[in-house]
């Protein structure tokens, strides 16, 4: 069924029909991508199955309309399973629905635009982080910097060096680091525009790598159980009602490691709020003790030094202090 989406045309094939699946597994996914050696790709779309479209025994494009991308990450699940032992191949999905967590392997939250915005912006990477989170999909993560640029005489949303640094510091503590130049490269800021994106883009990819140890653990988790890695604070704190009050402010990585990412223009300090118990500053080893309920703090939170805290005596902050240490990154 070919379908016009404005900037480009495309076909959208019936997955319900077995000899489909196997010509698109193997002539699109294996000789045009792994026979040449391709071991990653961007599973995008899935969501624009045509109501009026007809596919295999007359069932109607309105009624598989919302399955159509548990199938297209089906597919993709199972060429990743027919390959021998030792073949590591990873997609990522966008468009899902109740089965896709099943068969996708990762997820990316879509197109935010390039801005610091709550509806659309950096902060909406995080509420849909935590929103998708709890709601089956445990291993998701945003483009760095985000991907739709704006530059017309209507409106200019062009991505900033701030902005994409920021970012940077965000995605550092997701379940992938990965960019994107986005819509408009030319205009938009980039990891490698200059020494200073180059050198935070190296030390933000350190800190990712510094944590590889808990985020294995945290990923073998979800598969079990479907806890997400990156957490709402209120599903360790149920009984803080202040935990109910934050969107996109902060967020736990298991149960011991909190993140309060810099999500707004020309600030180097944070608002945080830290939950009872005693907290550890991760850059300067500082204490802080709430023993009774939780309180909010403004902690320094400069270029490459999130708001990022660990409860005191975990084992999971103590080894990411003890890597950051090894890779130089603090005293």
């Amino acid at each position: 069924h070919l379908v016009d989406f404005g900037e480009f045309d495309c076909g959208v094939v019936d997955f319900t029909r077995a000899e489909t699946r196997e010509w698109f597994a193997e002539r699109i996914l294996g000789q045009e991508m792994l026979d040449i050696g391709i071991s990653g790709w961007m599973a995008d779309f899935g969501e624009a199955l045509p109501y009026g479209a007809v596919l295999q025994g007359n069932q109607a494009g309105a009624e598989l309309h919302n399955r159509y991308p548990e199938l297209w990450a089906q597919l993709n699940r199972e060429l990743l399973d027919s390959l021998p032992n030792g073949h590591e191949i990873v997609f990522f999905n966008r468009a899902a629905f109740q089965h896709s967590p099943a068969y996708a392997a990762l997820f990316w939250e879509g197109d935010q635009l390039v801005s610091w915005d709550r509806h659309d912006g950096i902060k909406s990477a995080v509420t849909g982080l935590l929103s998708g989170g709890i709601s089956g999909f445990s291993l998701n993560h945003s483009d760095i910097g985000g991907y739709t640029a704006i530059n017309n005489p209507l409106a200019r949303h062009i991505r900033s060096k701030e902005l994409l640094m920021r970012w940077m510091e965000l995605s550092a503590f997701t379940t992938i680091y990965r960019t994107h130049e986005g819509n408009l490269p030319d205009s938009n800021a980039q990891f490698y525009s200059d020494e200073d994106t180059l050198s935070h883009f190296d030390r933000m990819a350190k800190v990712y790598q510094a944590w590889a140890p808990l985020r294995k653990r945290l990923v073998e988790e979800a598969a079990r159980n479907g806890m997400p890695v990156a957490r709402h604070l209120f599903l360790h704190y149920p009984d803080d009602p202040v935990t109910y009050q934050l969107s996109y402010q902060e967020f736990m990585l298991g149960s011991s490691i909190l993140v309060a990412p810099v999500l707004d223009p020309g600030v180097d300090e944070i608002r945080v709020y830290l939950p009872a118990g005693d907290w550890v500053h991760l850059w300067t080893g500082r204490i802080f003790r709430t023993p009774y309920q939780g309180k909010w703090i403004t902690i320094d939170a400069p270029l490459g030094q999130p708001g990022v805290f660990y409860k005191e005596g975990s084992q999971d902050g103590m080894e990411l202090r003890i890597n950051l240490m090894h890779a130089g990154m603090i005293e």
